[in-house]
């Protein structure tokens, strides 16, 4: 009797994740409290943070397939984004306070590509101070908000891809492939240090998320107009997602 009250409670059509398009504005955070209001489910989590003013692939988990965290989240990740030769911001990107403004115009797409080159492959990252990670409990961003900065240790992280696919100075396109944990806007400082004009990311969409595609995602205005039944078609089942190599 007892080995029988102690089964796990069967799947349902909702346990699983929900592929969404992550529009400029509301926080990660943001979007799973709006889905798991709007549908009213006790659980909802999600396999990876997007920063608020960045678009793109959210995986949203929901039931049991918030179990599915460190799986999802342990994927290589897929981006797009433009940077802006010439400024230097206390975020590394467009949203932080602007520390430094630099001539930029004798930068070449040469030189450039130079220095990514040395961005790419195993490479030692130090996190931004406006990051989530914590210091003794307290996220690092808490601590740039009272004018703290504090030594961050470097991550080993691994960019396979860092190239340029439009040149439109002071706007550059980029595409980024890289390991979980890696951030872009970091890359995008770091080649604007290399270059002496400094530069900040001024856009960000993530495009994959291991083996999941943006194109297979729903805008997230679009989700929250679903019905329930229409949600649960579009929810990646748990069983195929736990089974599935990322």
């Amino acid at each position: 009797m007892s080995a029988f009250l102690n089964a796990p409670s069967p799947l349902t059509r909702f346990d699983g994740i929900l592929l969404v398009d992550k529009p400029v504005g509301p926080t990660s955070h943001d979007i799973v409290h709006k889905v798991r209001k709007t549908f009213r489910f006790e659980k909802v989590g999600h396999g990876g943070t997007l920063d608020p003013n960045a678009t793109g692939l959210l995986i949203v988990l929901i039931g049991k397939g918030t179990k599915l965290s460190d799986q999802l989240m342990g994927g290589d990740k897929a981006y797009t984004g433009v940077l802006r030769l010439g400024r230097t911001t206390s975020s590394q990107d467009c949203d932080g306070v602007t520390l430094e403004e630099k001539p930029w115009e004798h930068v070449t797409r040469e030189q450039m590509e130079e220095q990514m080159a040395l961005l790419t492959g195993d490479i030692f990252q130090t996190p931004p101070m406006v990051s989530a990670i914590k210091v003794e409990g307290v996220p690092l961003y808490k601590l740039a908000r009272k004018g703290q900065e504090i030594e961050r240790k470097p991550r080993f992280v691994h960019v396979f891809r860092f190239a340029i696919t439009e040149w439109a100075t002071p706007l550059v396109t980029i595409d980024v492939r890289c390991t979980k944990g890696t951030y872009v806007r970091t890359l995008a400082h770091d080649v604007g240090q290399a270059l002496g004009c400094g530069a900040c990311l001024d856009a960000l969409r993530r495009t994959q998320s291991g083996s999941f595609d943006v194109k297979d995602a729903l805008a997230f205005d679009d989700l929250l107009k679903l019905t329930t039944d229409q949600l649960a078609d579009r929810v990646i089942p748990y069983s195929r997602v736990a089974g599935k190599s990322l």
